[in-house]
């Protein structure tokens, strides 16, 4: 019995040693946040249906067998926004490359979380400005450095009930642009058919694009705000005046599902939200936002960018930087599937396809003027407006709270934040 329990022990350590040497073969493969030598993890906010049009890109571009194969991370936007800084303080398991929305980057860059671009971008001749929607590409650019390449430019126009313009006001697609003046005048006819003229949606594109329209800006400096302005309440008395008319959808009520059944003319909403629109059995079509000028020069569309970083990791080294770009390359000209899920890509090798040409959402694209309309809001701290007016709008707006109240309170909030911001950050 002693003999055959030595020689168990022998085997048990023969056993140990054999493992412990597979595992440290194993770990030299791992680098990154969780991915192999030769896997690039990808972090980004597609777990909606767009999520299905990203695998269907990474598993196209891995088809190509790439020295770097693509990892995809698709995490829940507010999880994904919570985790980074967190990955990137702590300097282990650092997604290799993140899709983020254009609005952070000024603050990601400022924390010094960044990794510019410029150093490897002599290799990619065609990832240049001139190759990409203006608004997408100088977004990245922050003080003469290069620090996001984008993917798309996506952005809150209006859809409309074809078959209610051509009832109430058929001439008023004309030019493409609806004025707030042609939504009352529907106003004033369709609620006597109980159908509301203008519905009532996602609070922050709606305001932003009108307080541009009347002149406002966010920041004067790009750090205080000047939110308490004459433009803002123009902005809100507008909508004010339109609830109180009986031009638009009442409180409590879902506009988009009236624009469904269609109750409702005109419904403002992003490019992203038409393969919902698609499955209703309205006549649809698809515009500008809502303008206070028929004239497309004086024209803001509020828009947004997913845009390609680098965080800052000393486990990504060149090589796998390089693997990074030539994905980010590759996107470049194979983005087709990206405009199939409601997105207008940011690379204008798109307006070579005659499918696309065909999409609803290339409106905004195919027009170079029309291009001009797109305007991303990037003042820094922009998400501290964001979330004021997502807290606050909907009541400004149907009356429940006074819009001096509202403007105060947002200007106050939000510079209480930046100081917040500012000491946390010393």
């Amino acid at each position: 019995m002693k003999k055959m329990s030595r020689l168990l022990l022998i085997l048990g350590t023969l056993g140990l040693v054999v493992s412990l040497f597979a595992g440290c073969g194993n770990s030299t493969k791992k680098t990154g946040a969780g991915g192999s030598k030769n896997e690039i993890t990808f972090w980004n906010p597609f777990t909606g249906p767009d999520g299905k049009n990203m695998q269907a890109m990474i598993d196209a571009y891995n088809k190509t067998n790439p020295e770097y194969k693509i990892k995809n991370v698709s995490l829940k936007e507010t999880d994904m926004y919570t985790k980074i800084p967190t990955v990137v303080n702590s300097k282990k398991n650092i997604p290799d490359v993140t899709i983020v929305h254009a609005e952070r980057l000024k603050q990601y860059k400022d924390n010094h979380m960044l990794t510019a671009y410029d150093d490897y971008l002599s290799d990619y001749p065609k990832m240049t400005g001139e190759n990409y929607v203006t608004e997408a590409w100088n977004i990245g650019n922050i003080e003469n450095k290069r620090y996001s390449i984008p993917l798309d430019i996506h952005t809150f126009g209006l859809y409309y009930n074809k078959d209610l313009v051509e009832k109430y006001l058929p001439n008023a697609l004309d030019d493409q642009i609806v004025t707030f003046d042609e939504i009352k005048e529907v106003g004033e006819k369709a609620q006597k058919e109980n159908i509301a003229s203008l519905g009532v949606s996602w609070v922050k594109p709606n305001y932003l694009s009108l307080y541009a329209q009347n002149g406002g800006e966010l920041s004067k400096d790009g750090t205080t705000p000047t939110l308490d302005n004459a433009a803002g309440k123009k902005t809100y008395k507008l909508w004010n005046n339109y609830v109180k008319e009986g031009y638009t959808t009442k409180d409590g009520e879902d506009a988009t599902q009236l624009f469904l059944t269609g109750k409702v003319v005109f419904l403002p909403e992003g490019i992203w939200m038409q393969n919902q629109i698609k499955q209703s059995k309205i006549n649809w079509g698809l515009t500008n936002a809502p303008q206070l000028s028929a004239d497309l020069s004086q024209a803001v569309n509020w828009s947004s960018s997913h845009q390609f970083v680098l965080f800052n990791s000393k486990e990504r080294n060149k090589a796998k930087t390089k693997g990074v770009i030539d994905f980010i390359d590759w996107v470049r000209d194979h983005s087709m599937e990206w405009a199939k899920s409601g997105q207008n890509p940011a690379s204008l090798s798109i307006l070579e396809n005659e499918e696309y040409k065909k999409m609803p959402q290339a409106i905004f694209l195919l027009d170079p003027e029309e291009q001009k309309t797109l305007k991303i809001f990037d003042y820094k701290y922009n998400g501290y407006v964001s979330e004021y007016l997502e807290a606050h709008g909907v009541d400004t707006i149907f009356g429940t709270e006074s819009i001096d109240d509202s403007l105060v309170n947002m200007q106050k909030e939000v510079t209480d934040k930046i100081a917040k911001d500012k000491t946390n950050n010393e």
